[in-house]
């Protein structure tokens, strides 16, 4: 321990005003016991009131007048302590995103409070067989029935589950002890851990398994742990397609660091994944692996966490949160399907963990591997330009081929008649499935909906005038974009080839599985979507029961087409593949390109080949065309063409600022004010030569959520440092401003349009 006089502390407020940290003398008791990280309570504000904080740092001066230093309460008796590297890496969020410090240190200690330890007691007798008989039949004389079924149950299965005693044999308490202090019986303690990890996906424990690598497979193996090893840790890109042994590569790279004695963190995008993925681990590793995630107990939370804090895991998988596990020997961070908007942040600090375990990465000597069959523009852009490594794994373990792709046109089937939510060809391909046994996957592609207007007959979408991306109906008969505010009125005609049908897009998954039972009335089908996995439990009993042979068809959102493996899948139907493909925002083209290419990427993956059907109105737009020709070179080639031309990123960065207000008006006059700080703080600085570009302010796209109006404004460079500069001069603005009832939030490459 650090024996300083004096502590930082922060403090748990999170208000702007008090976002640093304040000093406490460390009374004579607790000398020598504070360190930086630990949970302590202190008196704040004139009424002295108790509040937990963190310490920051430990120093022998004050700093300022002793007499007004007020002193440590005492140690938080539930809190949990963060490690110096967790309280560096919550002080890099602040900055680099823009928070309170106690904001960011509540992010990086996912696990905030201390959980009582479970145990197990054991009941065994004390005494010898030859006293054991005699004390039962004084038993048995005196009538003492329940000291009589215990202690005949312990003399013919010598221990049991005090638990078993007292519901099975019904034996109370009272009578427990009274045989424990004549020292009859005796009765032991032994903590044990939640584990969220199923004992039936450990098995019996790690088992040896033989593996044979393919040759680019070994490559990537052979190359990342050779630089480990040399001390040269690095960041690379695995861009490797569907079914091309991904997973397998982490798991040898895994084996490699934890050779020498280091742990590894594997994320995942979706809790979906959990049960796939940890049995595939488990049965490599054993019980040195477990998972945190959200659904988890705050007894199964906590008690991973202590495990990871006492080095008792190795391997720590789950979604974005895990990224914070308390490894003090971490030596590799894997990002499955690295291209997941999840994988950001949607509240304050709005990081994204693939730059937070870079960052992480850098303190420990650690590499990151990055993995997808359809990476992220950043990363691939980041691989073309050498900041990063990138591997190609380009065939399928099995040897087959990837599935044979459809492209059906909703416009001819309108045509034609043919009004059903299916295409002629997916109703054929379907019954076919069904007479063979096979499974089917049918996918409703809509993730980032948010209104757009299109027309059945000819496909054309309501643009944007100013920037590309489609505009968004509202109830109040109004076509908004919601990045520079242009309006126009609704549309009950196509400009383009004067059809009437042209409406917002709108579809559901439940109206798709009454879709199915109506015209396959002998079809087992099963639905995977927010309404069906509210369970902590949910996601596996869906997963598994299809795995099981147990439904004809999945129908389900994104979260059936990540990562899962069902080697019975032969078909998937992608049905509104328009649904993300004009959801309002820049990044429209590549999500749509990267769910289309997952979705095709779950058939065919066993030893029969896969079909998909892909549904469209816009059968020509580039996302679609390489998708269904799984070409993402080209997509990135063309992609990359728009964001250049447009400034987005990632040939370019920006910055949202979101001001959140009670009433609309004075929201909208703190983004203007926002707006103006931003044009004089840029002319008067070294970044005045930077071409920053601000655009806005706009009602967000959702206008009003929970009572506070939502007003954006954007800024785009191609220096970040000239953005991260925007942020910091608003926050020093904001801090001298008397706002009240107006917060603002900072959001840097957005994943998703406001």
């Amino acid at each position: 321990m650090i024996t300083g006089r004096y502590a930082d502390v922060i403090v748990d407020i999170s208000h702007e005003k008090v976002d640093r940290p304040f000093q406490y003398r460390i009374p004579q008791p607790l000398l020598g016991k504070i360190s930086p990280g630990m949970c302590v309570v202190v008196p704040f504000g004139k009424g002295d009131r108790e509040r937990t904080g963190y310490v920051i740092g430990v120093t022998d001066r004050p700093g300022y007048d002793e007499d007004k230093i007020k002193e440590i309460l005492r140690i938080a008796d539930k809190g949990v302590s963060a490690a110096g590297s967790q309280i560096r890496l919550a002080a890099w969020m602040r900055e680099r995103y823009g928070s309170t410090m106690i904001t960011a240190l509540k992010t990086v200690l996912p696990v905030k409070q201390r959980m009582r330890a479970q145990t197990k007691r054991r009941i065994s007798l004390a005494v010898s067989s030859g006293e054991a008989e005699s004390i039962i039949m004084e038993c048995r004389r005196k009538h003492q029935n329940a000291r009589l079924r215990l202690l005949e149950t312990l003399f013919s299965k010598k221990e049991i589950a005090y638990e078993y005693a007292v519901r099975t044999l019904s034996v109370t308490p009272a009578v427990i002890r009274a045989l424990e202090e004549k020292t009859i019986i005796a009765v032991s303690s032994e903590v044990f851990y939640r584990n969220p990890v199923r004992e039936a996906a450990v098995g019996a424990g790690a088992k040896e398994q033989t593996v044979v690598y393919s040759s680019q497979q070994q490559t990537v193996i052979d190359h990342v742990l050779a630089d480990y090893r040399a001390g040269r840790p690095g960041t690379y890109l695995l861009h490797g397609i569907t079914g091309s042994g991904k997973t397998e590569v982490y798991m040898e790279l895994i084996a490699g660091v934890t050779a020498l004695g280091k742990q590894a963190i594997v994320l995942i995008p979706e809790i979906a994944l959990t049960y796939q993925t940890v049995s595939r681990f488990t049965s490599r590793f054993g019980s040195r692996v477990s998972v945190m995630h959200s659904r988890l107990s705050a007894g199964e939370k906590y008690d991973q966490w202590e495990r990871a804090d006492k080095g008792e895991i190795d391997v720590m998988i789950g979604p974005r949160s895990a990224l914070f596990t308390p490894f003090s020997r971490l030596g590799l961070i894997i990002i499955d399907e690295e291209h997941e908007a999840s994988y950001k942040s949607e509240t304050m600090p709005k990081y994204h963990a693939r730059e937070a375990a870079c960052e992480l990465a850098s303190y420990y000597g650690a590499s990151v591997v990055l993995g997808s069959a359809t990476p992220s523009l950043e990363s691939y852009y980041a691989s073309e330009t050498g900041l990063i490594r990138r591997y190609e794994l380009t065939k399928r373990l099995t040897g087959g081929q990837l599935p044979q792709v459809y492209v059906e046109d909703l416009r001819e089937e309108l045509r034609r008649g043919n009004r059903s939510i299916f295409s002629s060809r997916l109703q054929r391909l379907l019954e076919q499935r069904l007479a063979a046994g096979e499974q089917s996957m049918l996918f409703l592609n809509r993730r980032g909906y948010a209104g757009f207007v299109s027309c059945r007959a000819c496909g054309h979408v309501m643009k944007c005038v100013n920037c590309d991306v489609s505009l968004s109906e509202h109830r109040n008969g109004r076509l908004v974009c919601h990045y520079c505010g242009y309006e126009q009125p609704a549309v009950t005609v196509c400009p383009e080839c004067g059809s009437k049908y042209i409406a917002a897009f709108r579809a559901g998954t439940e109206q798709i599985e009454e879709c199915l039972h109506r015209m396959y009335p002998q079809a087992r089908v099963l639905r995977m979507d927010a309404d069906t996995t509210r369970r902590k439990e949910s996601y596996e009993e869906i997963l598994a029961a299809f795995a099981g042979g147990e439904a004809d068809i999945l129908v389900g959102t994104q979260m059936i087409v990540k990562g899962h493996d069902f080697p019975n899948v032969t078909l998937v139907g992608i049905l509104a593949a328009d649904l993300s493909l004009h959801a309002g925002d820049y990044r429209a083209g590549e999500r749509t390109f990267q769910l289309l290419t997952q979705a095709a990427g779950r058939a065919g993956r066993g030893k029969k080949p896969g079909e998909v059907v892909i549904q469209t109105y816009q059968p020509d737009h580039h996302s679609i065309r390489y998708a269904a020709a799984q070409d993402y070179q080209g997509f990135y080639a063309e992609e990359m063409g728009y964001r250049e031309l447009l400034g987005y990123p990632p040939s370019a960065h920006m910055l949202a600022v979101l001001i959140l207000s009670g009433e609309e008006s004075t929201g909208r006059e703190l983004a203007e004010r926002l707006v103006r700080e931003t044009a004089g703080a840029l002319s008067v600085s070294s970044y005045r030569e930077k071409k920053v570009q601000v655009i806005g302010p706009a009602p967000a796209g959702i206008g009003r959520i929970a009572g506070q109006y939502r007003t954006v404004f954007y800024g785009k460079c191609s220096d970040m440092t000239a953005l991260i500069y925007i942020k910091d001069r608003l926050e020093a603005f904001l801090d001298e401003q008397k706002t009240q009832g107006e917060s603002v939030q900072f959001d840097f490459d957005p994943m998703n349009s406001y």
